[in-house]
């Protein structure tokens, strides 16, 4: 790829900045390349093993073909690795060509068409419901499918019939029980309940024959274009909301009957493609639209009349919104990912904060964080269930130029440094300076041994391991995690970091061993650094460590190419 990014791709001098700010930016990065067909969605699956320094997880792609091969619904299991455990080495040291040996393939199941949506059962996180270009949508027991050629046959477990068009993209699971949701392009939304046969679907045979079709219970009429996205209000089975190509956002109570029972018909100016209801307040709905812009609403103030207003509009991205989803996790921490290549991580609970003037070049202040390792359009992102903070995006890499076509798959986790309180962020840094200085300070105190009296190993004399045991009892990452497998990487020696991160980052505050200094003239500077988002190493015996002093609002990132860079 050149510098430019005319066939919709990142520049490769954004994206190379991008790869030198990983150390900084993440907690966990696993870059994975998907071949050669890439997914234009993707699911986190249950936890299936769980170990010291990294779980293992099932994930849900798709492979999205040309047509001259079979799609597929792809079963993968990936070592998701526990916080403050991965090096800075192991995180940013990829090859994008290639996939990660900590994703593996499981299973390949043949699939009816291409895969366009996967959703999960809350509670059977095992069974999946799959969207296609066609009326029917498809019902799989992972666990139960075989693991089977891409010439065989696909053998969905249930076939979910009623819609009287193609229903492409929008699909909602009950996070109370079996109900299923979808939308299509016959302007309907329909309602089914996998309990009616839920003993087929969860024996431990597949049923002979043909699948069995399972008609709806409900249908919604309401919406005058396609009908792009739809969800469950998180506490109620009966309560859904929809949105679509006619600009509306419409809300349904299979109670009170087919009709819709508050309106908003004008979301957004263009098609509204994704939609979330909060885990945390059954009254707020997040919506993502054409428009590139995100609106949030309180149902509460909502009525069936036009003239509806937002709570808050989000407006930080550049192109069409691709996905909307809340956090599981925390209150008001919602992601967004774009056809402009970002995923955005936003804190609706700091809507109205004070900024500075420099601080409003980098965006609102609800926006926190920008993943921007993508080089394509995001074409889906999902929140971990099981793990606070942890993320995976795909993008459809083969519309462009790159000679390495597919897809590309992240699975990442940011940096606590950048979402925790800042107070107790400078803290950390300052306890992190206290350990390396003392450190130094010891080993210089010391006299030196006579070589021929006394011979110790290093092991012995505790020199490599002392400090990096009082920096990681402080939290910083924890390189035993290099131990496993999947986190193979060599210790660089201090000259040779030194290089490295010479040619990627500058140091603005001109000096060029910090650990040296007096403990109170360290203070200080640690405080200005922060106040000016500077970023600075320092090293303690043979082992290096990079530390990331950064005031939070700036580490998060809102514009890239503002922070201090060669």
């Amino acid at each position: 790829m050149g510098d430019s990014d005319d066939d919709g791709g990142t520049s490769a001098k954004d994206y190379q900045r991008w790869k030198r700010l990983i150390p900084f930016l993440y907690d966990w990065l696993n870059h994975h390349h998907l071949t050669p067909w890439p997914s234009i969605t993707c699911r986190w699956g249950p936890q299936i093993k769980q170990g010291k320094y990294k779980n293992v997880q099932r994930l849900y792609l798709s492979e999205r073909t040309d047509g001259t091969a079979p799609n597929t619904l792809l079963v993968m299991n990936a070592d998701v690795v526990r916080p403050r455990v991965a090096s800075a080495e192991s995180i940013c040291r990829f090859n994008e060509a290639v996939g990660s040996p900590m994703v593996k393939r499981h299973k390949l199941i043949p699939h009816p068409g291409e895969v366009n949506k996967i959703r999960e059962l809350t509670k059977l996180p095992h069974i999946v419901v799959t969207h296609t270009d066609a009326p029917q949508l498809y019902v799989w027991n992972v666990n139960r499918q075989p693991n089977k050629n891409i010439s065989d046959d696909p053998t969905p477990d249930m076939v979910l019939v009623g819609h009287e068009d193609n229903a492409p993209f929008a699909l909602g699971m009950s996070h109370l029980s079996a109900m299923v949701t979808s939308g299509g392009e016959d302007n309907l939304v329909l309602l089914w309940s996998l309990e009616d046969h839920k003993t087929n679907l969860v024996a431990d045979e597949m049923p002979h024959g043909k699948a069995p079709q399972l008609e709806p219970r409900m249908k919604f009429e309401g919406h005058k274009a396609t009908v792009e996205d739809v969800k469950f209000n998180p506490q109620s089975d009966f309560e859904l909301c929809s949105v679509g190509d006619d600009k509306s956002l419409l809300f349904w109570d299979s109670r009170e009957g087919s009709s819709p029972v508050l309106k908003v018909l004008k979301a957004h100016n263009k098609d509204v493609h994704c939609v979330d209801w909060s885990p945390f307040d059954e009254n707020i709905i997040v919506t993502g639209s054409a428009d590139s812009t995100m609106k949030l609403w309180d149902r509460r103030k909502l009525k069936l009349s036009p003239g509806n207003t937002p709570l808050h509009v989000l407006d930080s991205h550049s192109e069409e919104l691709k996905t909307v989803e809340w956090s599981p996790h925390h209150k008001g921490i919602l992601a967004s990912s774009s056809a402009d290549k970002r995923v955005n991580v936003w804190d609706c609970n700091r809507f109205g904060a004070r900024q500075s003037v420099d601080e409003r070049k980098y965006g609102p202040p609800e926006l926190i964080f920008q993943h921007a390792g993508h080089r394509y359009a995001v074409e889906d992102a999902h929140w971990n269930p099981a793990e606070e903070w942890t993320m995976m995006s795909v993008s459809d890499d083969s519309s462009g130029s790159d000679e390495n076509g597919g897809g590309t798959l992240q699975l990442w986790r940011i940096n606590d440094l950048i979402y925790r309180p800042e107070k107790d962020v400078l803290q950390e840094l300052d306890a992190h300076r206290q350990a390396i200085t003392a450190h130094k300070l010891e080993k210089t105190s010391k006299p030196a041994q006579n070589p021929k009296k006394v011979v110790k190993t290093s092991k012995e004399s505790g020199v490599k391991d002392e400090a990096p045991k009082a920096i990681m009892s402080e939290g910083v990452k924890n390189d035993s995690g290099m131990k496993e497998e999947a986190l193979k990487s060599s210790v660089v020696n201090s000259d040779e970091l030194k290089t490295d991160i010479g040619e990627g980052l500058k140091n603005d505050s001109g000096e060029k061993d910090e650990a040296s200094k007096s403990s109170e003239a360290h203070a200080d500077q640690t405080k200005a650094d922060a106040s000016e988002g500077v970023f600075f190493l320092q090293t303690c015996d043979a082992k290096p460590y990079l530390c990331t002093v950064v005031h939070h609002d700036i580490l998060s990132s809102h514009s890239i190419s503002s922070l201090p860079m060669s």
